[in-house]
């Protein structure tokens, strides 16, 4: 059996909680192994970087000091959420390649007893792990209930392929490793020429105008494919296009209703597994209609939730707020 270190991220354990659970009910069907680093921390995001790069890398270079310090039969570190292997894989890069902040960093992580050596680990996404490692073959031999008869758009988003530090993947602009893996499992594959574009990130935060705009795109693109689902790899990706389609659609006053759901969930149904132990069921936009075309039943939905956009707005934050952090040289600017 396979083994490998297993960075779960913040996102997995609250809102891509479906990504956790079928990943969890997969696992002796890929053969493998996930020992959770121990202690582990958030990985910044994608914006602490912007704040403070020291800060940043140190933050992400903590997991990485853990991970080594726990290497056990194995030095690969494996993340599902695509911005956490991306943080994770690219502070790794840079530490290599620059021994001035590789020293900084560990200057930092000194302070709570850790060292990280540069290049110790290697850090993987699962969808990498999954293809290269337990085979396409190997995968296809588990199906048990091939989907065949759904169409789905293979979506990579813009985080897992580019910048491509390690050769990892087959083409960085137009990748294919998840559309084998999904035709594996029976399903219609759709070319989906959008499939490595971005969804916004947290552009919902910052500007609902143009995250709108981002999400019909995608959602827009799938539609006039006439995909029945669109599958992800990134808890990231798979909520602003679940969550915040129904907001889309009031904003541009169309009515798309395309299901979003992840790469895992379509594995575990093609192995025979119940669509409740997958965390199916939960989506925003209801997936019953698209699986049961191929005899899927799923269950009953739940009570529909607020809206996210449409929830009540922020109270408007105190002067006295929480502290937040500063770029160097502003406390100066501020005087």
């Amino acid at each position: 059996m396979r083994k490998y270190l297993f960075y779960p991220g913040c996102s997995l354990q609250r809102n891509a909680r479906a990504y956790l659970d079928s990943l969890m009910a997969i696992r002796e069907f890929i053969g493998t192994e996930f020992e959770e680093i121990q202690d582990w921390n958030c990985c910044g995001a994608t914006e602490y970087v912007a704040v403070h790069h020291l800060a940043a890398h140190a933050l992400v270079g903590r997991n990485l000091a853990l991970a080594e310090q726990q290497v056990n039969g194995t030095r690969t570190v494996m993340a599902a959420c695509s911005a956490c292997y991306l943080n994770l894989a690219k502070t790794d890069s840079y530490l290599r390649q620059d021994a001035h902040l590789a020293q900084q960093v560990n200057t930092a992580l000194a302070a709570g007893e850790l060292h990280y050596t540069p290049g110790s680990v290697r850090v993987r996404h699962l969808l990498d792990i999954i293809v290269n490692d337990v085979g396409i073959d190997a995968v296809k031999h588990k199906v048990v209930h091939p989907l065949k008869g759904l169409r789905v758009a293979p979506y990579y988003g813009c985080m897992i392929a580019r910048p491509d530090r390690d050769n990892r993947w087959d083409n960085v602009e137009h990748p294919v490793a998840l559309d084998r893996l999904v035709k594996a499992l029976g399903a219609e594959v759709i070319d989906f020429p959008m499939k490595t574009h971005c969804c916004g990130g947290h552009m919902t935060q910052i500007n609902l105008p143009v995250a709108y705009e981002l999400i019909r795109r995608l959602i827009h693109g799938a539609a006039e494919y006439r995909a029945d689902v669109l599958v992800t790899l990134c808890p990231m990706c798979q909520l602003n296009l679940d969550a915040y389609q129904g907001e889309m659609n009031r904003y541009f006053h169309t009515n798309y209703q395309v299901p979003i759901i992840y790469f895992t969930q379509l594995m575990g149904l093609a192995f025979g597994l119940e669509a409740e132990t997958l965390g199916l069921g939960k989506e925003f936009v209801d997936a019953r209609p698209a699986l049961g075309r191929i005899g899927i039943e799923l269950p009953a939905a739940e009570p529909e939730a607020e809206p996210v956009a449409a929830q009540q707005p922020r109270r408007k934050q105190k002067e006295q707020g929480l502290p937040m952090p500063r770029m160097p040289g502003s406390e100066e600017a501020d005087a």
